[in-house]
């Protein structure tokens, strides 16, 4: 009775184990989508960026195109004009107005070499953000479509273990399955570990002496001291873990 109450736990354990991995892989499969969609949201406001800076860059470049096209037209009515001066005065006024001229045409030279390297640059990150968007875009298609499916298949198997363990429940004595529920409800996976050499597999800390010896009888479940998970001396009935590896395997 005692060996068939230790398979039982572990066998029930196992359950709880996978029906555990499974709700998470039901809870992270949709954020996984909502994640892909924060990225693709994030880097498309970053392509939004860059292609303001595009146009304003490209229209600086048309303004100072524009600007250095007019200052070219004056700078060459101001030659011709030089020709028909009456006296010193009005050539050098002229001299000083084409100089002016071509002090600003050089500057909007560099300035326009500064937008073109700039444009260079933003032009470049435009064609990297695209195809960072196609490649998320593609990603997040690529989740939507495997999502159903995976949370079809999970939500299948969740439905047949919780029916095994309605009949692994079944197959405990109620204290020792409330003893079971009561812990589960306290610490994390494992509920029921071994013991070997008087260590606890859950805790890896001693257990008391009159303890050990308790359960190397095996005509009881005893907790642990340390950690109050539920017990059994591994010599004493190794079979649990064997099956439940046994049963993964098969399962897998």
């Amino acid at each position: 009775m005692y060996q068939k109450q230790i398979e039982q736990l572990v066998m029930l354990q196992q359950i709880d184990g996978e029906i555990l991995s499974l709700k998470k892989e039901l809870e992270d499969a949709p954020r996984q989508i909502q994640a892909l969609e924060k990225k693709r949201e994030d880097i498309e406001t970053q392509r939004g960026i860059i292609k303001d800076k595009l146009e304003y860059l490209t229209g600086q470049l048309k303004r100072l195109e524009t600007d250095m096209e007019d200052d070219h037209t004056r700078l060459k009515k101001s030659k011709n004009k030089m020709m028909m001066v009456g006296n010193t005065k009005e050539y050098h006024a002229m001299v000083r107005e084409m100089d002016n001229l071509e002090k600003l045409n050089r500057s909007r030279d560099e300035e326009k070499a500064a937008f073109s390297d700039e444009l260079t640059r933003q032009t470049a990150a435009d064609e990297e953000i695209n195809a960072q968007v196609e490649s998320v875009r593609a990603e997040l298609d690529e989740a939507r479509k495997g999502l159903d499916a995976r949370m079809a298949v999970a939500n299948k198997r969740l439905k047949t273990l919780t029916g095994q363990r309605e009949k692994s429940c079944k197959a405990l004595s109620p204290p020792i399955l409330s003893r079971y529920e009561f812990i589960r409800s306290r610490l994390a996976n494992p509920v029921i570990v071994s013991v070997d050499q008087g260590v606890c597999s859950g805790c890896h800390i001693s257990i008391p002496p009159q303890a050990y010896i308790e359960l190397q009888k095996g005509t009881q479940i005893l907790s642990c001291p340390n950690c109050q998970r539920l017990i059994y001396w591994v010599q004493h009935t190794a079979a649990p873990e064997t099956q439940a590896e046994e049963a993964a395997a098969a399962k897998a």
